[in-house]
């Protein structure tokens, strides 16, 4: 495992709008020959759930890690599958497809899982969502990932749910456009490269018709 200081904080690109699909665009490239991984280990996990606010005590659960590596490393292989498994039910969804049974049955022992660390606790202004969890819980941050798959599975959010249209994306994310037109998970960066493909392609045919 990489020493904490070897870990660059604020490296993953937030752009599902949504915890779960973010979660599940920390693999990139996924129709090239040359994807991206994102988790290469379990400091890897760690740095994003501090990013995206998951944790606050990253350096105690690397201690941890570091005193545990066989569980460290089968939190990791947990929190691949059950990324995979949001990733394949949300591409389909976004493609007008069934998700995939596996898929379902994959979430649905993380949700199974997250449910059973769920607490309510009150709030000096009401009540809100928490989690039973103990300092050394390896896996806590997968707990809110599969609840917030689960939530937005079951909400009229669902149908605003797209697949980047940018070639070898793939990325997730949820089309909150007025008109739901939204077609790239950045327009900096997919959106902008189909930008100047269109460019090239339109001055091509501009000199291949004056020729």
């Amino acid at each position: 495992m990489r020493p904490a200081n070897s870990r660059a904080h604020g490296r993953f690109k937030l752009v599902g709008g949504v915890l779960c699909l973010d979660f599940a665009n920390t693999r990139a490239g996924r129709d090239t020959d040359t994807p991206t991984e994102y988790l290469q280990d379990y400091a890897d996990l760690v740095a994003w759930a501090e990013q995206v606010g998951l944790v606050d005590d990253g350096e105690l659960l690397l201690a941890v890690a570091r005193q545990r590596p066989a569980d460290a490393e089968a939190v990791l292989t947990r929190a691949l599958a059950l990324r995979e498994a949001i990733y394949g039910i949300f591409s389909h969804v976004a493609a007008g497809k069934p998700a995939p049974p596996a898929d379902l049955d994959t979430l649905n022992l993380a949700v199974a899982d997250a449910l059973s660390r769920a607490r309510v606790v009150a709030q000096p202004e009401g009540f809100s969502w928490g989690w039973a969890a103990e300092p050394d819980d390896l896996d806590r941050m997968l707990w809110p990932v599969a609840r917030s798959a689960a939530d937005l599975l079951t909400s009229d959010a669902l149908s605003r749910v797209r697949e980047c249209a940018g070639d070898g994306c793939g990325w997730l994310f949820l089309d909150t456009s007025r008109n739901r037109s939204r077609r790239w998970c950045d327009m900096r960066d997919c959106g902008n490269r189909a930008k100047v493909r269109r460019h090239y392609q339109r001055r091509r045919q501009e000199r291949a018709s004056t020729a």
